[in-house]
């Protein structure tokens, strides 16, 4: 069947609840009202408010809840509104969750669901990009998946792993994204990246929405006989690094691309990845194409200005193509 992202991320979510009776939600208004954007819509009438339980807006407390649930033996799946306010839950996930294997050996199966992301005009505090304040951070794993067939497979993974998950989901991908899904059931493997577009020419390197920016550019560019690889990473961390430098070493050339800011983001550890194993391969530099270190505007105009797109994609492409 033909489904939206949103969709797709709802038909994951009630496979496992229905498959599993220790998996239940957690978060603001994901009851009653079925979530800010409707991911939960119907979870109440079906599995009850024992299975889907609405909170205080604590998002600490909503993810010290989690971690405590699956400490007893159950698997939480928290939602934060907005990835934004990820920062209030800060302490119990890098401090409490991510060390506890390290610690004493002790299995911590929760996903936490984080609505990030631009484009939808949210502002400063509803569009953030926040998935490296995590990256960095030993004993969690982080995704960011960027088609449905993936958002669906993806966060069923994540709801099986026995380990604390970030599971980013971009809004700006919610009801824009419409793919053909297996009838049957499938997952998709945490720590995989996948070539979404083979090319000769350069790699173009980036995960969640702007997968599809990648792809308007390689059309372009393929217009002017210019073949760019395109590579979903999907999931940040673990990275695949095999896929980024096997890439690389095909292409000879890489550009980098997110939506986050671009200081301390995604690109620079993918800079490194690739000048440390496949150096020898370049035959051009390693260049990024990221977000001004700005808060994300609420002006249209200038979130337009602010957000990476296929235009800028398409300029550095054909820079370092030439080069």
């Amino acid at each position: 069947m033909v489904a939206t992202y949103i969709e797709a991320i709802r038909q994951g979510l009630w496979e496992e609840m229905e498959r599993d009776p220790n998996v239940f939600l957690i978060g603001e208004d994901i009851g009653v009202y079925g979530g800010a954007f409707k991911v939960t819509a119907g979870f109440h009438e079906k599995f009850g408010d024992r299975r889907v339980v609405d909170t205080p807006i604590s998002e600490a407390a909503i993810a010290g809840a989690a971690i405590g649930a699956s400490l007893m033996g159950l698997r939480p799946v928290a939602e934060m509104q907005f990835a934004d306010f990820i920062t209030c839950a800060f302490d119990q996930i890098v401090n409490f969750a991510a060390k506890c294997r390290y610690r004493w050996g002790a299995a911590v199966p929760i996903v936490i669901r984080a609505p990030s992301g631009g484009g939808v005009h949210g502002g400063p505090f509803h569009s953030q990009n926040p998935e490296m304040w995590f990256v960095r951070t030993p004993g969690l794993k982080v995704v960011a998946p960027a088609t449905a067939y993936d958002a669906k497979g993806l966060i069923k993974s994540a709801i099986r792993d026995n380990d604390p998950v970030l599971f980013f989901e971009h809004k700006g991908l919610y009801r824009r994204i419409k793919e053909e899904l297996p009838a049957e059931e499938y997952c998709v493997p945490i720590g995989k990246a996948r070539v979404a577009r083979e090319g000769r020419d350069l790699s173009i390197i980036t995960y969640g929405a702007m997968v599809w920016t990648a792809l308007s550019a390689a059309e372009q560019l393929a217009a002017e006989g210019i073949e760019a690889e395109v590579i979903d990473l999907r999931t940040l961390l673990p990275l695949d690094r095999e896929a980024v430098c096997s890439s690389v070493k095909k292409t000879s050339k890489a550009l980098l691309l997110h939506e986050d800011t671009r200081t301390g983001g995604m690109a620079g550890e993918l800079a490194v990845t690739i000048t440390e194993s496949v150096f020898d391969y370049l035959d051009g530099p390693v260049v990024r194409v990221t977000a001004p270190d700005t808060p994300v505007p609420f002006s249209q105009t200038l979130e337009e200005a602010f957000l990476p797109n296929a235009g800028h994609v398409v300029e550095k492409a054909r820079w370092l193509h030439r080069y």
